[in-house]
């Protein structure tokens, strides 16, 4: 059976390419491929190539052909692959374009295009408005040598930079001054004056013809030839010198004539052709035969030969530049197209148009004239014919519309209208963007193009194309589109280029600079180059603001890689993707971190409760390694590059003029208004250059509608220090709150404009300025006179883009670098104190108390009433301020933030103390709030002290049966619990109960709690039965008084349901745990203390239900999300641990559990006590396991025999702990 041959296809929109076959049979003829690649063409385009030492890889019998079509022909090749299945192994077809050739992002290096590239010039004729050629000409130069000289390069010639100058008339004048004579562009300008006004200075004659009816010249040639004859007398030459006088010159130089006898277009060269007959002519010969114009001059004689002036075939050269270009370096159209960086054609005016004139004295004069000098319909057919290469700015076509119309060739004394109208020309915008291309595509020019570079050209093209087709698909994470506003830079890409991929180690770099310079935009448009350029490489960006999206963005990336085990419960997602990059079969990789501005996110210091708790350095630990990756970093923050990237840090400058007028431009609807360049240099200026602040005042000119100039008239009114201030790094030595370097300038700009247009809007915006800039809730905001005035206030900071709003959600996000900007303003303007003051009296206004149906609410709020409180700027003592901080307090102490809560209750406490007294009511409710987070915190013996104070003070003041009393009571009651001193609880429990039946009732909340307290002691002293009777009691009260999902309704259930689980009713158990776990989550989140101690209580059912597997997984979850929120040590947490242990141990996995309990026991004895009943217990547990293990092995020795050193110490605690 015949082999399918390996066939491959890259389409492209041209027309030109290469045809790779290899036969199975090397003596197979030649012909017979041909043929068949004839005949699916059908047409005789195809070309056997015989340079098969372009093609590396070729092999004898290898066929190569280069391939030319007028249409999309070669797809026939697809369907035919099949003709060759029986002698061809395989065949690549890639087309070529000539957009590629153009192009310089290619595999294959450094396109010779650029650097080596045919540079072409063309000069119209056109009398004395060729003066208008040579400004455009100088503007073009002296802009190009403006560029060298910033990049440390030497000025150049036009003969240095152009291959090949070609010109007509006087055109042809200026092309032999410019490449014979090596003229720069002012000495030609002074030359070519000169020579203007010695030659049409007078006239000869008015009348174009004689008596006879013969044409007779206006002008005398004698004059032409003697200012030529100067002219070269000037720069040293003899007037007898040859136009080419053997020597070989960088530039060649050409100038176009007519052989009056044959009427042909004949080239006068600076140089020999093997192919072309060489005319002796001197320089002072080829000028005059050029500019021979019928009318005015006399014809020339050189060699026996006449010629007349070229215009009348070619007064617009540029066919003639394009076939002599063919001559010396191609063979053809569009080999030379392929050749070609930069053809630039320069004429001298649009005519317009005019009708023949009737008079024969005007039409000889005039009509005649203006034939013979039009050069429109040839420039229309020539863009046609080069429209890729104008369209990607590598033909260009210079010629003034507007103002020389009326200037005549032979008008020597209108320079200086020539000279404005030309200026006028070059000033426009769309000139000077095509200036400005055509600048950047000549600075690239560094050599001069050889005869063989076409040869060069095609082995570059061969291995691009070989490369191409060797490609891969590139994985790509990235989420941001090209930014198709990116401005300069080029300097920073580079060096950035220069760095990555040191093949030896991974290379790190980061990116510091100012907020807003553009440090993210900088890093985007390197990974769009490095994708062109490196096509295998992985790409991923990975935002690093906070560790939430950055935990979510390596989620996303290792599922987009596939990387096994990434959606497992408790993956250590930064792990495995690091594993997967530090592998040898990784490839090549670019991992950007962006904003990478917490170091402490980082760096993990030495010994911190975040290694602890991480067990790693931080981030840095999680970072990829292999000599094939590289990483790069954006931060504000300079120490955190040195840290990340240590010498390896690219600082990113302002932007130079020049970018930033670009930037602005295309930032701007009406992009004309940066013509003004005084405005828009004072603009800029005023703006430092930020990109950040450019495209923010962009925006607002947009809006408005108005121009530079009011925009530099606003900025103005603000002092100079305001924009260096705003410019410099905030929030240093904490004033400014965490925010480095923040751009503000064109916004508070835009806080006067919404002052004057919307005084609700500003107010809105001062308020927000003195809260969490995040998630600010709308009923927050002060309220307007109407619903529809709010509504407008807080659409006017949105168009702004200052706020943004959710969807489905009435919360707003203010603009943090906004945020600080106001805050920086109000504090200019002495007013910043006033706002937090009405911050604080508003939040005082809304903040809810702790009651838990009002926790929804308060959760909004809490961010920003920390915000507020934490502020410097008011009285410390206010009893507004007090109001707040204390119910912000309490409700941080509900949702389980007990270390937060201990800060605001101990303020609250102090100020109590100081302003009414210690015995105070509200001064001892603050102690005892004191005492119930020293509690939850497992601080029990300063939670004891503190309930005892408590109660001993109101039992004094307030009487014994006093409620508050009571509360103290019962608080101390639970104390004794946690500290295991059973005895004494329920004695205190008992008192409290029946005093509450008795002064209360027995359905009352506190009556009810007391009731589960004593019935919780009970439990914990074995009582179970007793406890099951008060708890189910205790729970049915609280579902019909405060209803089923009240915090206190579900702790009695979970009460209920441990008592059942002492009683070994497991099944009832499981099923009341699983509904207080769910309830608790959706009440009081997942993360709170109360969730967490019901999922543990379900998880130790599990345990006894044999379901080990389920039970260990819920464990460890309780366990770590415990460390992280109450620390290792808190006494919950160690429970958790000693849960896992025992599940360890049912599963017999002995050394994971030994060493679970053995860390327990240790932390335990430091923190409760050797003889605390959770440490007895502990310790009872661990001598269980011994003796369970000792079933298998010898009961007293653990392994390697040696005596275990907790088994004596174990049973002694078994039998105090049975005494208790």
């Amino acid at each position: 059976m015949p082999r399918q041959p390996k066939f491959k296809l890259h389409e492209a929109r041209t027309y030109r390419s290469f045809l790779l076959i290899r036969p199975d049979d090397p003596d197979l003829p030649a012909l017979i491929m041909l043929k068949e690649v004839l005949k699916i063409l059908q047409a005789g385009q195809g070309n056997f190539s015989p340079r098969r030492d372009s093609f590396p890889d070729t092999q004898v019998g290898d066929l190569i052909f280069e391939i030319i079509t007028e249409d999309n022909s070669l797809k026939g090749l697809t369907d035919a692959a099949m003709q060759w299945e029986q002698y061809v192994e395989g065949m690549v077809l890639i087309d070529y374009s000539t957009e590629q050739a153009m192009s310089t992002k290619q595999d294959g290096g450094p396109n010779p295009l650029d650097s080596t590239g045919l540079c072409l010039l063309a000069l119209d004729g056109g009398g004395v408005r060729g003066l208008s050629s040579l400004y455009i000409l100088k503007s073009i130069m002296d802009r190009l040598n403006h560029e060298r000289k910033k990049n440390g390069l030497p000025s150049v010639r036009p003969c240095e930079l152009f291959d090949l100058i070609g010109g007509t008339s006087t055109g042809g004048l200026i092309a032999i001054m410019l490449g014979r004579l090596e003229m720069d562009v002012d000495e030609c300008i002074a030359a070519y004056t000169d020579l203007a006004a010695d030659v049409f200075g007078e006239k000869l004659s008015r009348f174009p013809i004689n008596i006879g009816g013969g044409v007779k010249p206006r002008f005398g040639s004698a004059r032409l030839e003697s200012a030529i004859k100067k002219v070269i007398s000037q720069k040293g030459l003899s007037e007898t010198d040859l136009l080419h006088d053997g020597t070989e010159r960088g530039c060649r130089t050409f100038v176009c004539t007519i052989d009056r006898d044959t009427k042909d277009m004949v080239r006068l060269r600076s140089y020999s052709l093997p192919d072309w007959p060489d005319i002796p002519a001197t320089i002072c010969q080829a000028g005059l035969a050029t500019s021979a114009a019928t009318t005015f001059f006399e014809p020339v004689s050189i060699d026996d030969r006449t010629f007349a002036d070229g215009a009348f075939g070619a007064n617009n050269p540029v066919d003639e530049v394009e076939g002599e270009a063919s001559n010396i370096w191609g063979s053809d159209e569009k080999d030379l197209k392929e050749l070609v960086k930069c053809f630039i054609s320069i004429g001298t005016g649009n005519p317009g148009k005019k009708a023949f004139e009737a008079g024969m004295f005007k039409f000889l004069s005039e009509t005649v004239v203006q034939i013979a000098t039009g050069t429109e319909a040839t420039e229309k057919r020539f863009i046609e014919r080069w429209a890729k290469h104008f369209d990607k700015n590598r033909y260009f076509r210079f010629n003034v519309d507007q103002g020389l119309q009326d200037i005549g060739l032979d008008e020597s004394k209108k320079k200086g209208a020539i000279k404005a109208a030309t200026e006028g020309y070059l000033t426009h915008v769309a000139q000077r963007h095509r200036v400005r291309d055509c600048i950047q595509n000549l600075r690239l020019k560094q050599n001069k193009t050889e005869t063989s570079f076409g040869a060069i050209v095609d082995e570059y093209t061969i291995r691009t194309i070989r490369q191409q087709s060797a490609a891969r698909h590139t994985t790509w994470i990235v989420p941001f589109e090209r930014n198709p506003r990116f401005t300069g830079r080029e300097s920073q890409l580079v060096e950035l280029e220069g760095k990555l991929f040191t093949r030896d180690h991974t290379a790190k770099i980061a990116i510091t600079g100012l907020g807003g310079v553009g440090k993210t935009q900088l890093v985007l448009e390197l990974l769009y180059r490095t994708k062109d350029k490196h096509k295998h490489c992985l790409i991923i960006w990975i935002p690093a603001t906070n560790g939430e999206s950055l935990h979510q963005a390596y989620c996303d990336i290792a599922r987009q890689l596939r990387i096994p085990g990434w959606d497992e419960e408790n993956a250590d997602v930064k792990r495995l993707v690091q594993r997967h990059l530090s592998k040898d079969d990784a490839g090549q990789w670019l991992v950007v971190f962006d904003n990478a501005d917490d170091i402490n996110m980082w760096i993990t210091k030495a010994g911190s409760k975040q290694e602890s708790e991480q067990g790693s350095r931080g981030l840095v630990d999680y970072l990829p390694s292999s000599g094939q990756g590289s990483i790069i970093f954006t931060t504000r923050d300079r120490k955190t590059a040195a840290n990340l990237a240590l010498q390896n840090v690219v600082e990113l400058p302002q932007m130079d003029g020049e970018a930033a007028t670009q930037l602005l431009q295309k930032c701007l609807i009406n992009p004309h208004l940066v013509n003004n360049g005084h405005d828009t240099a004072a603009l800029l200026a005023e703006l430092t250059y930020l990109p950040l602040a450019i495209a923010q005042a962009a925006a607002y000119i947009n809006e408005n509608g108005i121009t530079l100039g009011c925009y530099i008239s606003l900025l103005a009114e603000q002092e100079e220090e305001v924009i260096a201030l705003l410019s410099e790094e905030f929030e240093d030595d904490g004033r400014y709150r965490n925010v480095k370097n923040p751009v503000a300038t064109t916004w508070l700009i835009s806080f006067e404009q919404i002052q004057q247009s919307n005084p609700l809007a500003a107010q809105y915006l001062s308020f927000m300025s003195c809260v969490d800039p995040k998630e600010i809730p709308q009923s927050l905001l002060p309220p307007g006179s109407s619903r529809k005035e709010e509504t407008d206030a807080i659409g006017t900071l949105n168009a702004y883009s200052f706020v943004s709003r959710r969807p489905a959600d009435p919360v707003l996000d203010l603009h943090r670098l906004v945020h600080l900007a106001t805050r920086n303003w109000l504090r200019k303007e002495r007013q910043l104190a006033q706002w937090t003051e009405r911050v604080i009296v508003r939040l005082e206004e809304v903040f809810p108390d702790d009651n838990h149906k009002n926790r929804s609410v308060w959760r909004r709020y809490l961010p920003h009433a920390r915000y507020a409180l934490q502020a410097e700027l008011v009285d410390k003592d206010w009893t507004c301020r007090m109001d707040l901080i204390w119910r912000y307090g309490m409700c941080l102490y509900q949702d389980g933030q007990w270390d937060e809560a201990e800060v605001a209750i101990i303020q609250v406490l102090e100020m109590r103390k100081r302003v009414l007294g210690p015995d105070h009511p509200s001064t001892l409710t603050s102690m005892a709030n004191l005492a119930a987070t020293y509690l939850d915190q497992g601080r029990w013996n300063e939670a004891k002290k503190l309930f005892i104070q408590v109660m001993e003070i109101r039992k004094a003041v307030l009487g014994a049966e006093h409620p508050s009393t009571l509360t103290s009571m019962a608080n101390l009651a639970s104390t004794y619990q946690r500290q295991g001193r059973w005895n004494e609880a329920e004695k205190l429990g008992m008192q409290v109960m029946e005093t509450r039946k008795a002064v209360l009732g027995a359905e009352h909340p506190s009556t009810l709690i007391s009731m589960g307290n004593l019935a919780s002691t009970y439990g914990r002293q074995g009582r179970w039965n007793e406890a099951e009777k008060l708890e189910m009691q205790v729970t049915e009260t609280f579902k019909t008084v405060l209803g089923a999902e009240h915090p206190s309704t579900l702790t009695s259930m979970s009460n209920l349901a441990s008592t059942y689980w002492r009683q070994g009713r497991w099944n009832k158990a499981e099923k009341l745990e699983v509904k207080v776990m769910e309830t608790s989550k959706t009440v009081l989140g997942a993360e709170h203390p109360d969730t967490l101690t019901s999922i543990s209580n379900l998880a130790s059912t599990y345990r006894r239900q044999g379901r080990w597997n389920e039970a260990e997984k819920l464990s460890m979850q309780v366990m770590e999300t415990r460390k992280a929120v109450l620390g290792a040590e808190h006494p919950s947490t160690l429970t958790s641990m000693a849960n896992l242990a025992v599940t360890y141990w049912d599963q017999r996995r002995w050394d994971e559990a030994e060493k679970l309990f053995i860390q327990v026991i240790e932390i335990r004895k430091a923190v409760l006590g050797a003889e605390h009943p959770s440490t007895l217990t502990s310790m009872v547990n661990l001598a269980s396991a011994y003796k369970r293990q000792g079933q298998l092995n010898e009961a007293e020795k653990v392994e390697h025999g040696k005596p275990c050193m907790y088994l004596e110490i174990s049973k002694k605690a078994y039998r105090r702990l049975s005494s208790t």
